[in-house]
């Protein structure tokens, strides 16, 4: 394995803890629910609470691994999500456990913002747009693995199993980072830790609309499939009627599409340009998530279901590589900040998602579709309105960063 491969190994096993605290408890809700006597919608808290961690984090890592270097913010807050996750196990109830899972997504929001901005301190334009594919393919793993990884614990232990897993899987990738993990920015390319100069870099990436518009764009996209983790074991559970194990099959089979559009991005990268690749997922995410809302309107069961679902999934999978990467070629300046922006809406976006769909009750698929469909029209239409007039990444960007 070479240099390149092995850092996009890296850092995409990174990337997967955060879909793996996301995923892999998912099968156990309805266990939850009945364990912390309480509905539904509380279980479902600790997804928000945990995205809202995870975006907060990253508001506070991006600067300061401008400021500090990259490994150091990131092992601090690895080590910190470690603890938290064994605290998770112990937790008495359901608000308890919500709370601890805000201060687990602030642990491991680091890692989001130091791949991304070691992908932008190393590359640019379509080696980075294709170093990001390969990070994403290894990225794509973790939502097919996590709610596989779950279900079958939950045949050995509990829920609090599934936690205490977590924390020994990232002590394990604690150590791996330690010791293999180069510092990608050097002292000379640092900015000073200023709070006013870290809002003005926030304000300048803010005002760049068209930066603005391809971190919406992934984030409504991404948040379509967020609107399904959070209603999926509900629905897929209460309303087909799957087993805790055949939902985790279920779940994982549509995963797989994230990791075939990341083995679709790497190939079609650099005969394609990022912008066209960004158009083409977006379109199959809106056809996946109109189709959503048509099917069940039509009242079909898991065979009218299933089919846009991974139309959509397969969708989202080819356009967030390229939407991370034309918005991170924007601001070479200030590569942890601009991570840091696109991670937290992407994340709030997506947090956001599990109220409305729990709002809409989980008696019935129309509610989690019609979210879903929602984001996805709305990704599309932002894109179009926000974005014009780019023409994105050209051959002309092929160069490497200089290392």
């Amino acid at each position: 394995m070479d240099n390149k491969a092995r850092l996009a190994a890296l850092l995409g096993a990174l990337c997967t803890l955060g879909p793996l605290s996301i995923d892999a408890y998912l099968p156990a809700f309805p266990e939850m629910a009945r364990e912390f006597g309480t509905g539904e919608p509380q279980v479902q808290l600790s997804l928000t609470t945990f995205i809202i961690g995870l975006s907060a984090g990253q508001l506070l890592a991006g600067p300061l691994s401008d400021s500090w270097g990259r490994r150091r913010p990131l092992l601090v807050g690895l080590g910190a999500y470690v603890v938290v996750s064994l605290v998770c196990a112990a937790a008495p109830g359901a608000l308890a456990f919500s709370g601890l899972r805000l201060l687990q997504g602030l642990g491991v929001a680091a890692g989001f913002v130091v791949a991304a901005a070691i992908a932008r301190d190393r590359f640019e334009g379509l080696a980075m747009a294709r170093f990001m594919s390969l990070m994403m393919m290894v990225n794509g793993m973790g939502p097919v693995l996590a709610p596989v990884l779950g279900g079958q614990l939950l045949r050995f232990t509990s829920w609090r199993g599934v936690f205490v897993v977590l924390a020994l899987l990232a002590l394990v990738l604690l150590v791996l980072l330690a010791l293999n993990l180069p510092e990608t920015l050097p002292p000379e390319r640092r900015r000073p830790a200023d709070l006013l100069l870290t809002l003005r870099v926030f304000g300048g990436l803010l005002a760049d609309r068209k930066f603005v518009g391809y971190v919406l764009t992934g984030s409504l996209a991404l948040g379509s499939l967020f609107a399904y983790v959070a209603g999926a074991s509900f629905v897929l559970q209460g309303v087909f009627g799957l087993s805790a194990q055949q939902f985790s099959y279920v779940f994982a089979a549509n995963s797989v599409a994230v990791f075939l559009a990341g083995v679709l991005n790497t190939r079609l990268t650099g005969r394609v340009m990022p912008r066209p690749l960004l158009k083409a997922g977006l379109s199959a995410a809106v056809v996946g998530g109109v189709g959503l809302v048509v099917g069940a309107l039509l009242g079909g069961g898991l065979a009218t279901f299933l089919p846009p679902l991974f139309v959509l999934t397969i969708g989202v999978g080819l356009l967030m590589p390229n939407a991370s990467t034309l918005a991170m070629s924007r601001h070479p300046e200030a590569a942890g900040s601009a991570s840091a922006v696109l991670g937290v809406f992407t994340f709030l976006v997506g947090g956001l998602m599990a109220p409305l769909v729990g709002a809409g009750g989980s008696g019935s698929l129309l509610p989690m579709v019609t979210v879903m469909g929602s984001a996805a029209v709305l990704a599309g239409v932002l894109f179009a309105v926000l974005t014009r007039g780019d023409a994105g990444i050209t051959r002309e960007d092929e160069v490497p960063a200089a290392v």
